[in-house]
């Protein structure tokens, strides 16, 4: 054989044997994950300061007793979080808290006590304790901490929860935010998935650093990203905020290797603020997010402070960290179908079964609620209607709408079907009024009953009746009720200031950085005149009611004026009633006058109301503020007349309102005709 020959022979024989050693090490890693059909069992490594939680597919590092999750290894990372971040920067939980009066605070809720729960093949969890007592003083946040992570047989991700309780006695507090973090590779994850419409490359951090400030921290124009197809675009974490009930599952993916880090929340219950309650998600860093509370799109009228020595404990989570991937010649998207399709998974799985505290009650363990809603107004019909599409509700007791300003309680929340039938399960055990609204309906529907759940219950609550505020008959109409101010006029942001992501798309036009200052573009000199019967508030009607820009940082208050024709008015007895419904209000006082501009005191006025920046931070709706007013007869003439909505405040070039809707009524008995 000649020298050619021996050649090719060697190597054919080392390419034999390459493929021999990729069989077997794909057989190995088969095996390793799978034992007669089911994955290899979960194992604990204890080291001195951390612990290592692995079945296989991800193995999870913990700092011990801090319980910070400072390493994940996936797919052949080593870390899918940030190595350049010290350890306690890479994945934690945090809080926003302060004593009355004293500045802010952080705490990284840090464990001093290390415990294995559970521990077996199927199942490892895990606590990292925090005990407070009054030693500490100021220098921590007073809670009792018992942070849990969970990792399951074949389970590709790890759980998350954790139980904060203050015991009786205990100093006041405020607790504006509480959270779970986590910091990826920002050399490997650069796109980012928020929903099927919320999906782009993102910038990476030193293109902020780079970028020119705007007009509050968070807003960044990037001149010189390292994508140059990113150039001149907006930056803005609040772009890619979400309502709780929507934000199921968002996250990132790396492309090299193909992989997707996910956070998914199967249920709103131990969230804040209710099914509409908006925070944020995923954002540059790249950062993923898990939210309970915040003051985002409330302010301090969501009641965070925790007052008189009353006692406190809730269970926040399980969250689920997922993990997936896919070769490198799939279309990388396809992790974010999948994720979908994880998170209905999880989602039908509630409440798991798994969790071993008992502070975290098992399917059995918690009650049902059903019943039918209906609404009763016998302006529109004689008979009561189905509450078509409800929304519908158990929160902790209190008045009308205080499920949206509530912090502390858990809450379940369900969309009735067309005929206004609802079933809420899977209800912890306690004490509850039930709440709703319907979707073109104005108000907040409570019923007065306070609603007491037992394990194992089933309340059936029959037929329910909602007779929303109303004093007379529709005499006209602007807007729609359904909390929100999106079929109002959004305007084109400027070119030099979009986000490309929300270009052509109308639902999410909103979401665009600085829209307040079109109205100053739009009405230079003279505010916003609206008249029934002619204007079309899809068209003529601004999202936002906001300061006029006068140059040189100064601002001024705005008047709105709707025009309308009351006809063949007679002397009658019983007044005319206004109904105002805000989607939001920041740093805003509405003043409404009626056909007298210069009345010194208006007729009436909410004085200073709201601080949820819902108009600065690219949201549609903030809090949810109604009023009733009562209009005197005398007020209104036959013929023409003028609303006048002034909102006074101009500290601000973000401060100010959103309509939801404005109805004027007629008096009980028979109602005038309007043009």
């Amino acid at each position: 054989m000649d020298k050619v020959g021996a050649s090719l022979l060697r190597w054919l024989a080392l390419l034999i044997w390459f493929f021999f050693i990729v069989k077997l090490t794909a057989a190995s890693r088969k095996i390793f994950q799978s034992e007669n059909g089911k994955s290899l069992g979960v194992r604990l490594h204890k080291h001195h300061h951390r612990m290592v939680m692995d079945n296989g597919l991800v193995q999870v590092t913990l700092s011990s007793p801090g319980g910070d999750i400072t390493g994940i290894q996936y797919n052949g990372i080593h870390n899918v979080l940030e190595t350049r971040n010290r350890e306690g920067n890479r994945g934690y939980w945090d809080v926003v808290w302060n004593l009355p009066g004293n500045h802010i605070a952080y705490d990284r809720l840090k464990g001093t006590d290390f415990n294995v729960i559970m521990e077996d093949e199927d199942q490892v969890e895990l606590s990292f304790k925090k005990s407070w007592n009054f030693t500490h003083g100021g220098s921590s946040a007073p809670l009792n901490v018992d942070k849990r992570y969970i990792m399951r047989r074949g389970s590709s991700g790890v759980y998350l929860y954790a139980i904060l309780e203050r015991l009786e006695g205990w100093p006041d507090m405020d607790m504006d935010q509480i959270r779970i973090v986590f910091k990826l590779q920002n050399d490997k994850f650069h796109f980012m998935a928020i929903s099927d419409d919320r999906q782009r490359i993102m910038p990476m951090p030193r293109d902020r650093i780079s970028g020119e400030p705007l007009a509050y921290p968070e807003a960044v124009l990037l001149t010189n990203p390292t994508n140059p197809q990113l150039g001149g675009e907006v930056d803005d974490k609040y772009h890619y905020s979400c309502e709780n009930k929507d934000n199921r599952v968002h996250g990132w993916i790396s492309e090299n290797p193909t992989v997707g880090f996910w956070m998914i929340t199967a249920s709103d219950e131990f969230r804040a603020g209710g099914p509409l309650k908006q925070d944020l998600t995923s954002h540059v860093g790249p950062t993923v997010l898990s939210m309970f509370t915040s003051t985002h799109y409330s302010g301090k009228d969501l009641n965070t402070k925790y007052r008189n020595g009353k006692p406190w404990k809730k269970v926040l989570g399980p969250v689920f960290v997922y993990l997936n991937s896919i070769s490198s010649l799939e279309d990388p998207t396809t992790l974010w179908e999948d994720a979908k399709d994880q998170m209905s998974i999880e989602v039908n799985s509630w409440p798991y079964n798994f969790p071993q505290s008992e502070d975290f009650p098992s399917s059995d363990r918690r009650g049902t609620v059903s019943g039918q809603l209906l609404v009763g107004d016998k302006y529109i019909s004689d008979k009561p209607m189905w509450a078509s599409y409800a929304y519908v509700g158990l929160a902790a007791p209190g008045g009308v709408g205080s499920w949206e300003r509530d912090a502390m309680g858990y809450q379940f929340w369900v969309q009735a079907n067309e005929e206004g039938h609802f079933l809420i399960e899977n209800i912890r055990a306690g004490h509850y009024n039930l709440y709703a609204w319907v979707p073109g309906i104005v108000g907040d529907c409570r019923y007065d009953v306070i609603i007491h759940i037992q394990p194992g219950c089933d309340v059936k609550l029959g037929v329910l009746v909602y007779e929303p505020p109303r004093n007379g008959p529709t005499l006209w109409e602007i807007g729609i009720p359904d909390r929100t101010a999106a079929e109002f006029f959004v305007p084109d942001t400027y070119p030099t200031l979009m986000n490309k992501l929300f270009i052509n798309q109308s639902t999410h036009k909103f979401r665009q950085y600085g829209l307040w200052e079109r109205y100053s573009d739009l009405y230079p000199k003279h505010d916003l005149i609206y008249t029934t019967g002619i204007s079309n508030y899809h068209q003529d009607w601004f999202f936002a009611q906001v300061p006029r820009n006068m140059g040189n940082h100064t601002y001024q208050a705005t008047t709105w004026q709707i025009k309308f024709e009351i006809e063949n008015a007679t002397p009658r007895t019983g007044n005319y009633t206004l109904q105002v419904a805000l989607a939001s209000a920041s740093a805003s006082e509405l003043q409404v006058r009626f056909n007298d501009r210069r009345a010194k005191r208006p007729h009436f006025r909410t004085r200073l109301i709201g601080r949820d920046n819902a108009i600065a931070r690219h949201g549609i709706h903030g809090l949810y503020w109604f009023y009733s007013i009562n209009v005197p007869s005398r007020l209104l003439r036959q013929g023409n007349n003028t609303v006048y909505l002034t909102q006074s405040r101009s500290k601000s070039p973000v401060g100010g309102i959103m309509y939801d809707y404005i109805r004027l009524e007629g008096p009980p008995e028979t109602g005038p005709s309007v043009e």
